[in-house]
């Protein structure tokens, strides 16, 4: 790669962003990476160099006419002085919901954008934003090659079954199917543990993406065989504010006998619910563990009781089970939470060691255990830039057959 790629995670009202360096898909190296929060309102950006140390920090006035297009021409500028005013590769861009059309990442264009816009109703709260970001770059870089990397993706080696729904046939060929998510975390799960522990990545793992969001994937020898999240990012596991698997007749309840609309279920369901919901307190499980309500407890013991059931039932689907990783922002630092599941997982053969597990260690299974317990820094940045690559080489790679052919 002649220059950085550039990373984009964009939300509502926040960007997530990164550059790395890469001679290849296999070997990239971190340059920087950052966030802007408030977008709409007073937005705020902070950045690091690769070795966490604070480089760039900028306020902007309380003002809600500056948006993702104003901040995104910003940064793209002050990226151009940190890379010494090399020209970006290209944009790789985190898309929640490929829905049926991507089964991989694409090289974006108009068509590839206007099948995107499809798909918001899939996942209202990011793909809007997804693509807003898109859009933006392509307002102040239109020459620069962007990316579509999708969370979906990685769950498409599912089985038909996995992944159906019991609905008419017509809805299931419309697309109304378990789709899955946080697949570009999986995907980088699945390629570290090749790596590290090849056995157990040939074998059959659960991995837990425990966060704000939270899902856990059953992997047969590295491939998504079956996961917790379905048709959109509600299903499943409760996380920070969204509900997770929920009785559909609730929903025809709430409708129908207490009077709301689809937009008030919506923001029930995404934004009040999950461990905010239940404990009345907060979504951020640091603050939950800290406190002494009942409710924030009850909070935590509903959270740890539906990822057991969930590791149960996906024991099930694999026929057994060699390993358990956890990842995430909870799954990488709250021993805590890991204790609970695991302790609550003994009858699978799981034994952890405390030491290992309070003192950060990768593997914190006991020699004795059935089951290998691993705890794995995720990094779906590093996932964008391998498949926003391998999109870049295989355009150039057609380009030469192409040109072969014409010449022949």
């Amino acid at each position: 790669m002649s220059g950085p790629i550039l990373v984009v995670n964009a939300g509502s009202s926040s960007i997530k962003f990164a550059a790395y360096e890469a001679e290849n898909a296999q070997t990239s190296n971190l340059r920087f990476r950052g966030q802007v929060e408030g977008i709409g309102s007073a937005p705020h950006m902070i950045a690091w160099d690769g070795r966490g140390l604070k480089i760039a920090e900028r306020y902007w006035p309380n003002n809600e006419g500056v948006g993702h297009e104003e901040i995104l021409g910003i940064l793209t500028a002050w990226i151009s002085e940190q890379i010494d005013r090399r020209p970006l590769s290209a944009a790789g861009h985190r898309i929640v919901h490929g829905g049926l059309q991507f089964p991989g990442p694409v090289l974006v264009d108009s068509n590839i954008l206007h099948a995107l816009d499809l798909l918001c109703p899939l996942a209202p709260l990011h793909q809007p934003h997804n693509i807003a970001a898109i859009r933006a770059i392509a307002a102040v870089a239109p020459s620069l090659p962007q990316v579509a990397c999708f969370d979906t993706a990685f769950h498409r080696s599912q089985p038909e079954i996995a992944r159906r729904f019991a609905l008419p046939r017509e809805l299931h060929d419309a697309g109304v199917r378990r789709y899955g998510f946080h697949g570009l975390s999986y995907e980088y799960i699945a390629s570290v543990l090749r790596t590290r522990a090849p056995r157990l990545a040939a074998g059959r793992v659960i991995v837990a993406h425990l966060g704000a969001g939270a899902s856990l994937c059953a992997m047969l020898d590295g491939k998504s065989v079956d996961t917790t999240m379905g048709f959109t990012a509600l299903d499943g596991l409760p996380m920070g504010t969204r509900c997770g698997a929920l009785d559909p007749g609730v929903v025809l309840y709430l409708l129908r006998d207490r009077g709301m609309n689809a937009a008030t279920i919506e923001t029930l369901l995404y934004n009040r619910s999950g461990l905010l919901g239940v404990s009345g307190l907060s979504g951020d499980m640091r603050e939950l563990l800290a406190a002494t309500d009942k409710h924030a407890k009850e909070a935590i013991e509903l959270f740890v009781y539906r990822i057991c059931r969930e590791i149960g039932a996906l024991t099930a689907t694999l026929g057994g089970l060699d390993g358990l990783v956890f990842t995430g922002g909870i799954g990488e630092h709250s021993s805590e939470i890991r204790s609970r599941v695991c302790e609550a997982s003994r009858w699978l053969g799981c034994q952890v060691d405390p030491v290992a597990n309070q003192s950060g260690a990768e593997c914190i299974s006991t020699p004795e255990s059935d089951i290998s317990v691993w705890v794995v820094a995720t990094n779906e940045e590093k996932t964008i830039v391998r498949q926003t690559i391998d999109v870049l080489e295989a355009g150039a790679a057609a380009v030469r057959t192409h040109s072969r052919g014409r010449m022949a």
